[in-house]
């Protein structure tokens, strides 16, 4: 099923044994467009604490509107990794999530889609962290890891020049793949909303907040328009 993002922000998140906070950001690979992680604000339980919850841990079959059931219990969560989320993760500290979680490292074969079935803990975690115990690696930022809260309101720069910014995503949650950017098009076509395709983008310039798409003015205007409520699902 297909989704845009900012319906998704303020989904409540749901353990086996309560509710844990709700979903605020998704951080998403920006080399394959998959989203990694759910970034959950736990609330008065957990003194606030943001928390990184991977999409595997989402019970599929869900029919709770608005509410994202997992497979994990609450002091599952209170006992994980603590990770400053305002900052770039790091692998390492992806790595130490997955571990404790037993998720499956996505760095070697990943499945992004929810799962019920016994959590899968991948052998080469343990040694990729004992390798990496005595280096700098552990320190390395993996900048390939991004805030879809960070792009919303990047300008979009085409073959005929600028033309609109990202105000939302459009995912399937079948594997968590981010499908099209929702480009506002201001007074450049109208104010109309667009999708535009992932396979578009050339380019993020981060330094710049700039989105680089092959594309041509013509065919922005050929482009879906964003209807809102085909991706509502409460």
């Amino acid at each position: 099923m297909q989704h845009n993002i900012k319906s998704l922000i303020g989904y409540r998140m749901e353990a086996t044994d309560g509710d844990i906070g709700k979903v605020e950001d998704f951080y998403f690979e920006d080399t394959t467009w998959l989203i990694r992680y759910l970034i959950v604000e736990t609330g008065n339980w957990l003194l606030n604490r943001k928390v990184l919850i991977a999409p595997q841990a989402i019970k599929v079959n869900n029919s709770k509107p608005g509410i994202f059931p997992i497979n994990l219990t609450k002091e599952q969560i209170k006992s994980s990794p603590d990770i400053d989320t305002d900052m770039p993760v790091s692998e390492q500290e992806a790595i130490k999530q997955y571990e404790h979680f037993g998720w499956q490292w996505y760095g070697t074969g990943f499945y992004a889609g929810g799962s019920e079935a016994t959590p899968y803990i991948n052998p080469i975690i343990d040694e990729r962290m004992r390798e990496d115990e005595n280096t700098d690696k552990k320190n390395e930022v993996d900048l390939h890891l991004r805030s879809t809260k960070e792009i919303m309101g990047y300008h979009i720069h085409s073959d005929d020049g600028d033309f609109g910014h990202v105000t939302d995503f459009i995912l399937d949650d079948k594997n968590w793949q981010i499908l099209y950017l929702v480009v506002d098009t201001h007074e450049w076509f109208g104010g109309i909303k667009v999708l535009i395709e992932i396979s578009k983008v050339q380019e993020i310039q981060w330094q710049k907040s700039k989105v680089i798409i092959n594309i041509s003015t013509e065919e922005i205007k050929a482009s879906p328009v964003f209807d809102e409520s085909k991706f509502k699902h409460n």
